[in-house]
C-alpha cells in the first residue's frame, strides 16, 4: 500500500512532512482534507487507533471555535461527527504507511519508519 499524506496543502507542518518524504525519495499520494473529504469509516478508524485525544488539534482555530460545551463534552462519537464537518480539526499532517499512523511531523520518528 502506498504511504498517504493527509492534511490542508498550505499547512506549514505538512509542507514540511512533503518535504522531508521527498527529499527521501518516499513515494506517497496527498490527501487534501479540503478537496478530497474524509469518509466516515476512515475517520473512525483513526479513532479506534490514535484515540480522538490525539487525533484532534486542540491548539486549532477550528476547535477554538467549536462551542465550550462541544468541547468540553468530546468523545469517540463526537469526535467522529464534529472531524467530518470540520476536517481540519484532524492534527496534521496525518501519516498513513498502510500499517501505522502517525499524527504531527516528527523528522526522527519519520527516520525511524522509513530509513532506519
Amino acid at each position: 500500500m502506498m504511504t498517504t499524506v493527509y492534511g490542508i496543502k498550505n499547512c506549514d507542518t505538512v509542507k514540511k512532512a512533503r518535504k522531508w518524504l521527498e527529499a527521501q525519495g518516499i513515494a506517497y499520494q496527498f490527501h487534501d482534507f479540503r478537496v478530497d473529504g474524509l469518509e466516515s469509516d476512515q475517520v473512525q478508524s483513526w479513532i479506534a487507533e490514535l484515540g480522538w485525544e490525539n487525533l484532534v488539534n486542540k491548539r486549532s482555530t477550528t476547535w477554538k471555535q467549536l462551542d465550550s460545551k462541544a468541547r468540553d463534552t468530546m468523545d469517540d462519537n463526537a469526535a467522529l461527527s464534529a472531524i467530518i464537518e470540520h476536517p481540519t480539526l484532524v492534527k496534521r499532517p496525518l501519516l498513513d504507511t498502510g500499517k501505522r499512523r502517525l499524527v504531527g511531523f516528527n523528522k526522527n520518528l519519520y527516520q525511524s519508519l522509513f530509513v532506519d
